[in-house]
């Protein structure tokens, strides 16, 4: 199953399969890979297995927005296993139109997911369902998807470094060109076989990194080391570094931290894989921020909501009024009242508008 994961990082055909022995790993009908916007409510689904094309057009026409468990999905670190009757409990789920209407005719009762990549408001998802004969996720279940996350996150940040629709080695030159985080590409002994723009103009700079004899150096010596020694171990396999690419503080900023996150691509299968594209590693440079995240993310955190309580909060940015925001949500009125009753609680205001207001006007404290 690991290996066809990876596999399937340079043959983008082979993720049907890769999910599918996901699924039995874990213990579920059907699986997705997917990409998510909470903020303008789009999802672009990459590869299925087990999933009929009719249901998957009517969730992208009509069940996108009536599904309860966005935007709170979204809100999960990356990496970290939720589960839909966790965040909008069976009971409660079985009232909504989402639940009648297009989980209940495909026998689906449960779903597994896990944010493999995350921006200000969007994600890629990978979720395995699970339907009446497989029976609610129990840890058991739980503990095998958390097995597969990592490997599902690697294999998607590798494909993204590869454009395996030319030739096996040509590397995402204009399309890496375009990030504004610097890209490295490295051989062995740190050498650089790749920089975008952002990365030439790093080592141009001399400030956090440096080209020395053609390798890849950080400027700071503690930095250097640790470098030198995720390239050695990259060189022969990253069983030492764990199921993550790892972080290195380059450079103190008081207004955020600079870190190479360095992305071993020797893994297993990928051996292979690197002596086609002479790379051992691919070294990100971004720089970490204090700023908060988004504001619906930020409140529901700060006052402990649930899943059903973000999604109602989330569309009186849309509509107002009882009604209109039951119909907007596939929910009925007193299920919409008894969620705004809770907010109000939560948040301890009392009107709709007040809401509106913290949402739009939130600050986080300093």
């Amino acid at each position: 199953m690991i290996g066809i994961i990876y596999d399937a990082s340079l043959d983008p055909g082979l993720w049907p399969r890769a999910l599918e022995r996901a699924c039995l790993f874990v213990g579920g009908s059907s699986g997705a890979l997917f990409w998510h916007d909470t903020a303008t409510e789009r999802t672009a689904v990459l590869h299925l297995f087990n999933e009929e094309a009719h249901y998957t057009k009517l969730y992208l026409e009509t069940y996108l927005s009536l599904n309860p468990c966005f935007p709170a999905a979204a809100f999960f670190d990356v990496g970290e296993v939720y589960r839909s009757n966790d965040m909008v409990p069976f009971d409660e789920m079985v009232e909504t139109r989402f639940y009648d209407e297009w989980m209940k005719p495909q026998r689906m009762i449960d779903a597994l997911g896990a944010n493999l990549e995350k921006g200000a408001t969007n994600s890629s998802i990978v979720s395995v369902r699970l339907h009446d004969q497989d029976g609610f996720a129990d840890a058991e279940v739980q503990r095998k998807f958390a097995l597969v996350v990592p490997h599902f996150q690697r294999a998607v940040s590798i494909a993204r470094l590869f454009d395996t629709a030319r030739a096996s080695s040509a590397v995402l030159t204009e399309t890496l060109d375009t990030i504004d985080s610097a890209v490295f590409l490295v051989g062995t002994g740190g050498r650089i076989v790749f920089a975008n723009d952002a990365g030439r103009s790093v080592l141009a700079e001399k400030t956090l990194l440096r080209e020395r004899n053609g390798g890849l150096a950080a400027t700071d010596a503690d930095a250097d080391r640790r470098l030198r020694y995720l390239f050695g171990a990259a060189e022969v396999g990253d069983s030492m570094q764990g199921d993550r690419a790892q972080a290195i503080p380059l450079l103190p900023d008081p207004h955020g931290r600079w870190f190479a996150h360095v992305l071993p691509l020797t893994s297993g299968d990928r051996q292979r894989s690197a002596a086609v594209h002479s790379a051992i590693a691919a070294v990100f440079v971004r720089r970490s921020s204090p700023a908060s995240p988004p504001p619906l993310e930020a409140l529901a955190k700060l006052y402990k909501l649930t899943a059903s309580e973000v999604r109602l909060l989330d569309a009186m940015m849309k509509a107002s009024g009882v009604r209109a925001l039951a119909e907007l949500l596939g929910l009925t009125e007193a299920t919409v009242k008894t969620h705004l009753h809770n907010v109000f609680r939560k948040t301890g205001t009392s009107r709709q508008s007040e809401l509106v207001r913290l949402l739009a006007g939130y600050e986080p404290p300093q």
